[in-house]
């Protein structure tokens, strides 16, 4: 805890060279120094005092340098609050899409929103920036026309900069159902791009 700096008279008293009552009478004369009264009275011995300011030199050179730390500690957290709020988030998603499939180098076939009824697999595509290693981003797929989450898949990054591609796939001799439906895609609670929408028709 920072403490002030004590009065010469405090330090008198708590050093027992002054009783408390002496030093209320030396401060009714306001018009002069209480050390200065002190050795003039020859209430205590001037050396007394001379030790007392020596005692509160050192405190107040204790404060200061205790100060001094405090501000730079101050000014430190400070900082890295700032920094903190300027943090950039643990991925930039660029683009974002819903594509029939990609090529072996993950670049996307065809984009579209729309798909015919025998249509048994649906990707989502992304290309992101700036990713720490082993970010992990989760895609929710959910079917809007029964209001219902059918899907969700947790992809992890692999490198700082790269794209994705997660499917939707039903199981051999199935199809989607025609109607409406949405990818979302989370960094934690937060949404990290647009939603995602396509129609089977």
């Amino acid at each position: 805890m920072l403490r002030l700096p004590r009065k010469i008279g405090e330090i008198l008293v708590a050093n027992g060279w002054l009783t408390k009552e002496q030093l209320e009478q030396i401060l009714k004369e306001r018009h002069r120094k209480l050390g200065q009264v002190v050795v003039d009275t020859k209430i205590i011995p001037p050396k007394l005092v001379d030790a007392g300011l020596v005692i509160q030199k050192k405190e107040h050179a204790s404060f200061a340098k205790n100060v001094t730390i405090l501000g730079s500690i101050l000014i430190l957290l400070f900082a890295f609050f700032i920094n903190g709020l300027k943090k950039p988030r643990n991925i930039v998603i660029q683009e974002a899409k819903i594509v029939t499939g990609v090529n072996k180098d993950l670049a996307p076939i065809k984009v579209t929103n729309f798909f015919p009824k025998n249509t048994s697999k649906v990707s989502a595509w992304i290309s992101w920036k700036d990713a720490k290693i082993n970010t992990q981003i989760l895609f929710k797929w959910y079917y809007i026309t029964d209001d219902t989450l059918i899907y969700d898949y947790n992809l992890n990054i692999p490198k700082r900069n790269g794209v994705a591609n997660v499917m939707l796939a039903m199981p051999e001799g199935k199809i989607l159902p025609s109607g409406l439906y949405k990818v979302t895609i989370l960094f934690g609670k937060k949404q990290i791009a647009k939603p995602l929408t396509f129609e089977v028709q």
